[in-house]
């Protein structure tokens, strides 16, 4: 029976392009079955209705793997749009239901050691609006993961998402104020040759990042053997290790400033920290509509940022 020529012709099922789609990024049909939870022959059979459809192949079948034919391309980034956007919109349909909550991914150094102490702040500037945080190091996929914003500590240039600098980051030698104490007590850098030294281990990549190494030779500390002490991972373990008196780091300021405040960690050297490339970024999704409640966590803490950099500043 021929359809009525003011009928619209149906497209493709939204399976079939959502395999399109995983297929294509991942140039793999095994990996897009994994990610959507069938196998991949149902992966192969969406394809081979999407290609019957188009009436030419979208994919160049390869020996382990696939690659997109010219209009394969040219289709790839308008499903990847299209499907973006209905998941936007699955989204926007949940926001009363949700729109008090704020989900939060951070690395579990940054997490403990500078968003958990502050939080108490914005519940009581905004007592109504939940907190979730999910310390984890992997990258988020805002397509798939029930996440609103990831906090992340690198150079910044972050593909396919807004990316806000949030603060900036430095390196400076830290205790516990029982070092300083006595005769023997810690009062200059040379005076690091008696104690151990605690050197971070996490995996930044941050090559203006200082080692004790580079630290002690910036200052013509001579005499002070820069590989002693106790290699710590993540950041956080090196920041406790010193408030429990077990060395000198050289640490991250920002995740010891809520201990320097408490008067459970000191600066034994009285500088401002070493300045480094990497800094802490607000990253987002694209085309997202923002919550008030995210609105409001977003401005939380560009001020929690700016008031802890002005306290630097001041050498506090």
């Amino acid at each position: 029976m021929a359809s009525h020529p003011d009928t619209p012709e149906r497209g493709p099922p939204y399976a079939a392009f959502r395999a399109f789609e995983a297929a294509a990024r991942h140039a793999s049909f095994a990996k897009a079955a994994d990610e959507l939870g069938v196998s991949p022959a149902a992966v192969s059979q969406q394809i081979q209705s999407l290609e019957a459809y188009a009436g030419q192949p979208l994919f160049r079948r390869l020996g382990r793997g696939v690659e997109l034919t010219d209009v394969g391309k040219a289709a790839f980034r308008h499903a990847a749009e299209g499907l973006g956007a209905l998941s936007e919109a699955a989204r926007v349909m949940r926001l009363p239901l949700r729109s008090q909550r704020v989900s939060v991914s951070a690395a579990p150094s940054f997490a403990m050691k500078w968003l958990a102490p502050r939080l108490e702040r914005f519940k009581e500037l905004h007592p109504d609006v939940e907190v979730w945080i999910s310390a984890d190091m992997a990258v988020v996929d805002f397509a798939v993961a029930d996440v609103d914003i990831a906090i992340r500590y690198g150079a910044g240039g972050y593909r396919d998402a807004n990316a806000e600098r949030l603060m900036a980051e430095s390196v400076l030698a830290i205790c516990s104020p029982q070092l300083l104490d006595g005769d023997t007590g810690l009062k200059t850098p040379e005076d690091l040759a008696r104690f151990a030294l605690l050197h971070d281990e996490s995996p930044d990549q941050d090559p203006s990042c200082p080692s004790w190494e580079m630290w002690l030779m910036a200052r013509g500390v001579e005499g002070v053997d820069a590989r002693k002490g106790l290699r710590l991972n993540p950041s956080s373990l090196v920041v406790e290790a010193a408030i429990a008196g077990k060395g000198v780091a050289l640490a991250k300021r920002q995740l010891a400033a809520a201990d320097l405040a408490l008067g459970r960690l000191v600066a034994p050297f009285g500088d401002a920290g070493t300045p480094i490339n990497f800094a802490y970024w607000m990253v987002w999704p694209r085309g997202r509509t923002l919550t008030p409640a995210l609105k409001s966590f977003m401005e939380w803490m560009r001020v929690e940022a700016r008031e802890g950099e002005m306290d630097f500043g001041a050498g506090i």
